[in-house]
Parts: C-alpha cells; structure tokens; sequence
C-alpha cells in the first residue's frame, strides 16, 4: 500500500479551491449561528433591560408627581385652611409690629374663610362662608383683613390689599374715642396701645391737619375727629337698629354692601334703600371697629368705618422673621416672637 507524506501532497488550485469553499461556507454558517444566537441574546437583554428601564422611569415620574402634587396640596391646604404668611410693610403698627416684619396668620382659631363661588372675577358680588373655629374675635386681637374700600364710594372687598389693625370694638359693643382713648361702654381693660393714646391726647387739635383730624363719616350729624368720635353702635348679626340724624351715614353703606343694592341718604334724615324708604334696619352680619396702635399713622376704622366680618383673614400670632427695611439685617430679637 502506497503512503503519502502530507507535506509532499501537491496543492492543485482546484484542490485548494474546494478546501476555501468548504471552509468559507462553514465559516459563513458558524458566524450566522453564533450572530443569531448573540441577537437572541443581545434582545431579550435589550428588552428585559429596557423593559425594567421603562419601568423605573415611569415609577420615578409618578413618584416625582405624587411628591409634588400632595406638596402643593399640602400648601394649598395649609393656606386656605390654618396658615399664611405677610410682610409689613408700614408703621401702623408700631411698635407691637414693626415695618419688615413676617407675619404668621392663624385662620383656625376664627375659622377658614372660603368663597362660596367665583363670580367675583366677572365682577360680581364677592360672597364667602366661614367654618367653625376655635373662638369669636375679642377685643384687642390683631388681625388681617381685606382693604374693605376698592373704590371709595362704596364697600367692596380688595382681594389685592391686605391691612393689619387691632380689634377695638366688636359686634354689640358702643364704642366712643374721649381725647384720643378708646372707650367702650361696660368693657373696663385697656383698648389699644395706651402710651400711644397718650401721646395724642396731649397733642394740641390745631397741630394735626383737617384731612387728618377729622373721621369718618366726615359730613352730616357726625362732625367726628380722630380724637373725639362716637358713641357709634357696632352691629351685630341680627341686631335691628333704628336709622337716625345721628347714625344714618355711619350705616348707609353697610346697609348698601349687606343688600347690593344703593342707599341714598335724603337731607340728611331719610334713607331710600332702592325705592323704599327705610326707618330701620336689620343687620345680616357683624362689623368690628379696627384701629392701629400708631394712633398718630394708621389708616383704619377712624377713617373708614366699621369692618364687616366676612373681610377678616385670621389672627396675627408669631413674627416668624425680621429684616429692618434700612439696614437689610435681620432682627434676631424678634425672632419667634408672639404678637400680643
């Protein structure tokens, strides 16, 4: 039998031509194997990866808008219901609260002052309710409230201004100013800020100018100024007041603002609610008599009468920051201080 060295076999082209085709084409089959086995591989990777990619994005995004939408509910909650916060801006106050000052406002403890509906924005006539707080208004609180007068002819709530005084008189209270101190009939403690008080009434009458001196309601019967004012009645909800020469204009546009409907005083002795004319009147709701500390820079219930309640915000409790409005430094000393 023949053999045959490997290395002395020849190497025709035809020979070597099947050996590259037979090589080449199992090549050509393992590499498409192995490719298609790497893309199985690489996509049920891919889809599992992206698949749990997804996932996570999606869990993330909800989480991000669960987060944020329980924060501003939270926040919304908080300031409609319990809490707001508001800068002081002027003196009025001075010196129980001082420009630059931040406010915290209790809402719970008169209760939350919600709008029963949104006609106000076209408009219309602003009409609140109020739920059940803690305790009524007594006299001395400070509080917040809505600038009772967007144009000056008339009651009207100002949802953009807010103002910060004192409660001096409350429903049912007849309060008279004797030399410049607040008084009420049958109440015997301290109304306001007494030292201020004093300050004025010792100021002679011919020092303040007349658009100062003089008080609401500036015509008629009343000739009242900020040092000698009243008696005036504080009504109360359901209280039914006769109209008189020496009330009718301290009334009339609390008697226009209760019914939307204009008031017109007659020489000074008839009211015409529309077309009728009235001698008395029943009050839907109840109205405080305001006053800043700063007898001397406060634009309050002296001069622009009495305050209705659905205008009150909340109670004044802590001065949570201060930043003297010249320096720009914060006041430390006032930190967390309680506003009495």
């Amino acid at each position: 039998m023949r053999s045959y060295n490997p290395i002395s076999i020849r190497l025709t082209p035809l020979f070597c031509q099947h050996i590259y085709t037979y090589i080449l084409r199992h090549f050509q089959k393992g590499i498409k194997n192995i490719s298609i086995l790497l893309q199985n591989i690489l996509i049920k990777y891919n889809s599992h990866h992206i698949k749990m990619k997804i996932r996570k994005t999606i869990h993330d995004i909800l989480m991000g808008v669960f987060i944020v939408g329980i924060t501003l509910l939270v926040t919304i909650c908080l300031r409609i219901f319990v809490l707001a916060s508001f800068k002081i801006p002027s003196d009025s106050m001075e010196p129980s609260i001082l420009p630059g000052d931040y406010v915290i406002i209790n809402k719970l403890v008169f209760g939350p002052r919600l709008f029963k509906n949104f006609h106000f924005m076209e408009n219309g006539k602003i009409e609140t309710i109020r739920l059940k707080g803690w305790r009524k208004i007594k006299h001395n609180d400070i509080l917040v409230f809505n600038y009772p007068y967007k144009e000056w002819d008339h009651l009207g709530m100002d949802l953009n201004v807010f103002y910060m005084k004192r409660c001096i008189g409350i429903p049912g209270d007849t309060l008279s100013i004797v030399n410049g101190f607040y008084k009420v009939s049958g109440y015997k403690n301290i109304l306001g800020h007494y030292e201020n008080q004093t300050r004025m009434s010792q100021l002679p009458d011919t020092l303040f100018p007349e658009n100062i001196f003089r008080a609401f309601p500036f015509e008629g019967h009343e000739q009242w100024n900020i040092k000698n004012m009243g008696p005036l009645y504080i009504p109360r909800s359901g209280d039914t007041v006769f109209i008189t020469p020496s009330n009718i204009r301290s009334y009339q546009r609390l008697i226009e603002y209760e019914n939307n409907i204009p008031a017109k005083i007659v020489s000074d002795t008839l009211l015409f609610l529309g077309k009728n004319c009235i001698s008395k009147y029943t009050f839907k709701q109840n109205y405080y008599f305001m006053a800043g500390d700063n007898v001397l820079n406060s634009r309050d219930s002296r001069y622009w009468g009495l305050l209705p309640e659905d205008y009150i915000i909340g109670k004044a409790v802590r001065i949570w920051k201060s930043i003297n409005p010249k320096t720009k430094k914060i006041r430390m000393d006032r930190f967390l201080k309680k506003i009495e």
